[in-house]
């Protein structure tokens, strides 16, 4: 608690609730919504096509949502431009690139050329959020994913913007065409990912789901999964979708915040099946029906179960301490 900032407060209460939980929609998708829209030729969604994906999903979700994660190419500037994006939803803005660098197995994250922290804070953005691709049981790789982490959480706290950290696991070596061998190993590499993770200046994890429950069904075994990766974790944490069915992700969302998650940010659960409806009219009815009652219902349960984030940073009643008289002078 006592490395939080002012912004970084604020930044956080803008993304939460008023009762401190996390109800986050994910829409920063860039290479992979092109796929979702055209699986033939991803590379014919253009610029316009797809600015016109992210304010319709802007403005069917986030009226549901506590905030929206969004990407500077094409979502986070356009959606505030058109309206879509109500003024009183928070604001993720993601900060690295599209993709990565250094091959299928050995994966470095990259950072969007003429974008930081600064400008994310100049827009009005309540955080900014890094994805990292990350294997703890790949010490030279790590290392150098965790140098990223730390130049971006530099970079936030000299803007003092909120930082998120979305790190994700992925298959190498004898696990590449195994899930099964991958996800034997899962709960070890999420949950040791979020010890190292949030060893650094970051202010929430987004974390995967301890387990690939394709494999573990338990619900036991799951929770205690998840009670563990809330211990491992310094800072609050929400769970992200990974792509995984509607049904799958809500299960997960209870299971997590029932084990100590502030929430989720959840992405291509809630909202995947709608991208390849071609007829916008069509569409947009899917969104604001379908799609929109699948994010009331996962804030709900949230809500129920979740542990706001100022909780965990040791502020049971979200009062994050006081301040000395003329305190901007040395601000």
């Amino acid at each position: 608690m006592e490395r939080l900032r002012i912004g970084k407060i604020r930044g956080l209460q803008q993304i939460a609730d008023s009762h401190g939980i996390f109800a986050m929609c994910a829409m920063d998708h860039r290479g992979s919504l092109q796929k979702m829209i055209a699986p033939r030729d991803p590379k014919s969604v253009g610029y316009e096509q797809m600015v016109e994906r992210k304010r319709e999903l802007c403005a069917a979700l986030a009226p549901y949502s506590s905030a929206v994660l969004l990407d500077p190419d094409t979502g986070a500037a356009q959606t505030i431009l058109s309206g879509d994006l109500p003024g009183h939803v928070g604001l993720l803005v993601s900060m690295e690139a599209s993709g990565y660098g250094g091959g299928a197995e050995g994966r470095v994250t990259e950072l969007l050329p003429g974008w930081n922290a600064a400008k994310v804070k100049r827009m009005g953005g309540s955080a900014g959020k890094l994805l990292l691709y990350f294997r703890p049981d790949l010490p030279e790789l790590a290392t150098r994913q965790l140098h990223v982490v730390e130049t971006v959480a530099a970079d936030c706290t000299a803007a003092d913007l909120a930082f998120l950290v979305e790190p994700k696991t992925y298959a190498v070596g004898e696990e590449v065409g195994r899930p099964e061998l991958l996800a034997k190993r899962l709960p070890e590499l999420v949950i040791g990912t979020a010890r190292q993770i949030t060893a650094l200046d970051v202010d929430v994890l987004k974390a995967e789901f301890p387990a690939d429950m394709n494999y573990e069904k338990d619900k036991g075994r799951l929770m205690d999964l998840c009670r563990r990766l809330s211990e491992a974790s310094r800072v609050p944490w929400v769970v992200l979708s990974a792509g995984v069915d509607y049904e799958t992700f809500a299960l997960q969302v209870e299971i997590a915040c029932r084990a100590g998650a502030s929430g989720f940010l959840g992405g291509r659960a809630i909202w995947q099946e709608a991208m390849s409806i071609g007829d916008r009219a069509e569409r947009m009815h899917y969104l604001r029906t379908t799609v929109a009652d699948r994010m009331k219902r996962l804030s709900e349960i949230a809500a129920m179960h979740g542990v706001p984030w100022y909780k965990k940073l040791g502020a049971p009643d979200g009062r994050m301490g006081d301040l000395p008289p003329k305190w901007y002078e040395g601000y």
